[in-house]
């Protein structure tokens, strides 16, 4: 028997989600996948493009992440966009579902990693930034490394 993976390994990153929410909340869940997934996240071949949890009855869906087919799958790999059901306590679900029904906020996902040999993504409930918003970020992420440059000259 091989040993037990430890620590998190990441995966894949969303980045456009930093630059296009502001982040309230974040959450860990599981997800539940079938093996050919497993073994195409193992391999990184995964795009956050516009992706989103859905609620439908009491379950979280990730929706629009797209994981690759597994090339060594046969005829037994999977649909690379269909909708993941996440893993959540009932509680988080709810309180999820009640904040986006309610003040019109997202959920989407940050990041997805294996802890522990187990698939995890962690995601996020989010506010759209306006676009000023975005360019008062940048902005002030160029002041800063301006003044860093400055800094390291002298």
């Amino acid at each position: 028997m091989a040993a037990k993976e430890s620590g998190e390994k990441l995966i894949a990153l969303n980045k456009k989600a930093r630059h296009l929410y502001e982040f309230l909340e974040k959450f860990e869940a599981g997800m539940v996948l079938v093996g050919s997934e497993v073994k195409s996240l193992r391999a990184g071949r995964i795009s956050f493009k516009d992706g989103y949890v859905k609620f439908q009855g009491d379950e979280a869906f990730l929706i629009g992440v797209h994981i690759a087919p597994y090339e060594n799958a046969g005829d037994f790999g999977h649909e690379p966009e269909r909708p993941r059901k996440l893993l959540l306590h009932a509680g988080e679900i709810h309180g999820l579902r009640t904040k986006v029904e309610q003040k019109g906020l997202t959920v989407v996902p940050l990041r997805l990693y294996f802890k522990n040999g187990r698939a995890k993504v962690e995601i996020a409930l989010v506010r759209g930034k306006k676009v000023y918003d975005r360019r008062d970020d940048l902005k002030s992420r160029d002041l800063a490394r301006d003044a860093a440059r400055e800094l390291a000259r002298h």
